[in-house]
């Protein structure tokens, strides 16, 4: 196996450990829940999902070949309103995951150092996936938190559970 497979199936699995936690925190909580904001200033969940589903969108979509940021966003508009149904969240959750994994799994081992565009600032694929795993790994660990305070002592562990006996 070359460094460059290792690389994207590593980052595969990167992005696929950051999905199934949002995944796991999402079917936790009610749409009224998903819609709380922890502060006024703050963002929801939803409003997160929101985010994160427009930026898959525009950096996934003919990810070798055009601006990943694309000229259909509207940015502004994803820290506006939610869903109006739960079932609409989880579709976009599940439809910007699909792209992103797609678009991962299409790419080859000389697309790597391939140079491409966000926001006109030139990056190679290395560095594009990178700060792609960074940014979705942010906005996951918010939306994690912010389920386990209002879930408080019904949240359910994503992980291993505190006091989990020790191999």
């Amino acid at each position: 196996m070359s460094i460059g497979s290792i690389l994207l199936q590593t980052s595969i699995d990167t992005f696929k450990s950051a999905e199934r936690l949002g995944y796991k925190t999402l079917l936790q909580l009610s749409y009224e829940e998903l819609h709380l904001k922890p502060s006024p200033e703050s963002n929801s969940i939803a409003i997160i999902v929101k985010h994160l589903h427009g930026n898959m969108l525009s950096r996934w979509t003919d990810f070798l070949t055009t601006d990943g940021e694309k000229p259909s966003r509207n940015r502004d508009a994803e820290f506006e309103e939610g869903y109006d149904t739960r079932e609409a969240l989880l579709e976009a959750w599940r439809s910007g995951w699909e792209l992103t994994f797609e678009t991962l799994q299409e790419l080859k081992e000389e697309d790597l150092l391939s140079n491409i565009t966000i926001r006109g600032e030139v990056h190679n694929v290395i560095q594009a996936i990178s700060r792609q795993i960074q940014h979705y790994g942010y906005h996951v660990g918010q939306i994690v938190y912010i389920g386990k305070q209002i879930k408080d002592a019904d949240w359910q562990q994503l992980s291993v559970p505190k006091k989990a006996s020790r191999l």
